[in-house]
């Protein structure tokens, strides 16, 4: 039998992003806003929104806040995603981007969240259990009062399941996450820096860390690199695939585009290097759109001829 969906996400700490446009942005002065959009974002729903963008069948769980989660109702009702998030009292939280297109930055404001009750991690948990997916993707950051070793012990059940999974955090829930060896980890340059405690200043050093942590049972780890592009290693290769020179639009939901493209080869088991290609034209679309849409096969076959990669 198949299962019921390609890949679930869990987004524990989710927020609607309030995307504000500011030319030459300038703390501390008066600035003034072109433009401004909010939707529904973390990490579990953008990677989500990506995956059903390419046709995959997707199912979100995590915490939402019952008093503002209209938005998110729309997206998943708008892409058929399916809708297993467990309702919390209050709102969920509003993260505020100001982008500034004329010097291609973003500067995020993250608000902390709405705390969960016990009773409300015990239900996520049993949905967790209930829904049917070879791959699960958790990622983003742990609201107030929700203990850090979380990720840990929802990789050790879904690994004892029989599922794969996708970690995408930092610092602490990164940490106490890979003691239970979860099936890829992608972090960018300075949370693996941070993990680590020192500078990864070459190539060579992200090479040598990333082995590091697949010696330790990972099966893939993902480094980011911004525009030097991403390393991709597994016990068996490494390479790094990297981006050609575009005009960036936008940051956001970058890192998320890449572990909805990594979930897509997985899905699809791609070898290593169309996994990196596809991965990374998943994140230069991102970078290069000025607002989500749905994305075509097209697209994103343009976008993957366009990657280089060097095999290390």
């Amino acid at each position: 039998m198949n299962p019921s969906f390609d890949a679930v996400t869990v987004t524990l700490n989710p927020a609607i992003d309030q995307t504000v446009a500011i030319p030459h942005f300038t703390p501390g002065a008066v600035n003034r806003v072109e433009q401004t959009r909010n939707t529904p974002g973390g990490k579990g729903v953008n990677v989500a929104s990506a995956l059903a963008d390419a046709g995959h069948r997707v199912a979100v769980t995590g915490f939402l806040g019952r008093d503002n989660c209209g938005l998110f109702e729309a997206l998943f009702a708008k892409k058929q995603i399916a809708d297993r998030f467990v309702r919390i009292e209050g709102e969920t939280r509003v993260g505020i981007k100001i982008t500034d297109p004329a010097e291609h930055t973003t500067t995020d404001i993250n608000f902390p969240g709405t705390s969960p009750a016990p009773r409300d991690i015990a239900i996520l948990r049993e949905e967790i259990n209930r829904l049917d997916a070879p791959w699960f993707a958790l990622g983003g950051s742990l609201p107030p009062g929700v203990e850090p070793g979380i990720y840990r012990d929802l990789v050790a059940a879904l690994k004892a399941a029989g599922r794969k999974v996708v970690v995408d955090t930092s610092g602490e829930a990164l940490r106490l996450a890979i003691e239970a060896a979860p099936t890829v980890i992608k972090p960018n340059l300075h949370e693996l820096e941070a993990l680590l405690g020192e500078r990864l200043l070459t190539e060579k050093a992200v090479l040598h860390a990333a082995r590091s942590l697949v010696a330790g049972g990972i099966e893939l780890v993902v480094v980011s690199m911004g525009k030097e592009g991403a390393c991709f290693v597994t016990a068996e290769r490494a390479v790094i695939a990297r981006p050609p020179d575009v005009e960036i639009r936008s940051t956001v939901g970058a890192g998320d585009a890449m572990v909805a493209g990594i979930l897509a080869a997985q899905i699809a088991g791609l070898p290593l290097d169309e996994c990196a290609r596809l991965a990374t034209a998943f994140s230069l679309r991102a970078l290069t759109r000025e607002e989500s849409s749905l994305e075509s096969h097209e697209a994103i076959a343009a976008a993957m001829k366009q990657v280089t990669l060097s095999i290390i």
